[in-house]
């Protein structure tokens, strides 16, 4: 694979996980954030855990097929390593990233990569959607949407899955986190998220969450959501929850 000349988010977690899918440019953006904020792999470590407690919880109420966005390395614990007996699609909009994912799960039956724009689940490829989340729209199904909200204003956001919320079929469920304003005392880094980046207080994630239903676990730090044993003291920088799509 070609080099790319710009770090990734995604490749730059990847990093701070401790995979392999990772340039030089990704580990000097890394390095570069972290002198601006401080030690990030524990962070990111607890969110990936967040990620896998999350998966496996909706996995356990018969869920099989996932639809994941911004996806990033499908590595490290990821949906797939989650959830094994399951089908999922990973999407991103960066193709490198996309091209990455796709040389990764080149031998997988269960798990496959495209372009896919959380905010307009009609670019998804219906053909890779009905294989690796058959059913979508008549059955339950899992969305994951981790990292992304950071990213959407309120409104595109709420619109966002709102929209998600009327294509899924009843009984699926949404795993979703939030930023907090953690990075409003690090000036430095926050910067270095850019203008699209936004912070919420944890006031502001129940309303965007719209018609989805959190389960009884709340909308949390994510290291205390259903954690196994005590959670890591770590800086409070993401909330999530898990959602339910209800009967209407």
């Amino acid at each position: 694979m070609v080099e790319p000349e710009q770090p990734s988010t995604a490749r730059m977690i990847d990093f701070w996980l401790g995979g392999d899918h990772h340039f030089p440019v990704d580990v000097a953006a890394a390095e570069a954030f972290e002198r601006a904020y401080g030690p990030c792999a524990p962070v990111f470590r607890a969110l990936r855990a967040f990620l896998g407690r999350a998966v496996r919880a909706v996995a356990d109420r018969g869920v099989d097929g996932f639809l994941v966005f911004g996806a990033g390395v499908p590595t490290r614990g990821n949906v797939h390593e989650a959830a094994p007996e399951a089908t999922v699609l990973y999407t991103d909009v960066d193709p490198v990233t996309i091209r990455l994912g796709q040389r990764i799960l080149a031998g997988s039956d269960r798990a496959g990569y495209g372009y896919g724009d959380a905010t307009d689940v009609g670019t998804i490829d219906p053909a890779q959607l009905h294989r690796f989340v058959p059913g979508w729209g008549r059955r339950p199904v899992g969305v994951v949407f981790l990292g992304l909200a950071a990213f959407l204003d309120d409104d595109t956001l709420a619109r966002t899955l709102d929209e998600l919320y009327a294509a899924a079929a009843p009984g699926s469920c949404l795993a979703i986190d939030f930023d907090t304003e953690e990075l409003a005392g690090y000036p430095e880094a926050l910067a270095m998220m850019g203008p699209a980046f936004r912070m919420r207080s944890p006031a502001a994630f129940r309303p965007l969450l719209g018609r989805w239903t959190p389960t009884d676990d709340g909308i949390v730090p994510v290291t205390h959501w259903r954690p196994q044993g005590p959670p890591p003291q770590l800086p409070d920088a993401f909330h999530g929850a898990v959602a339910v799509r209800g009967e209407d």
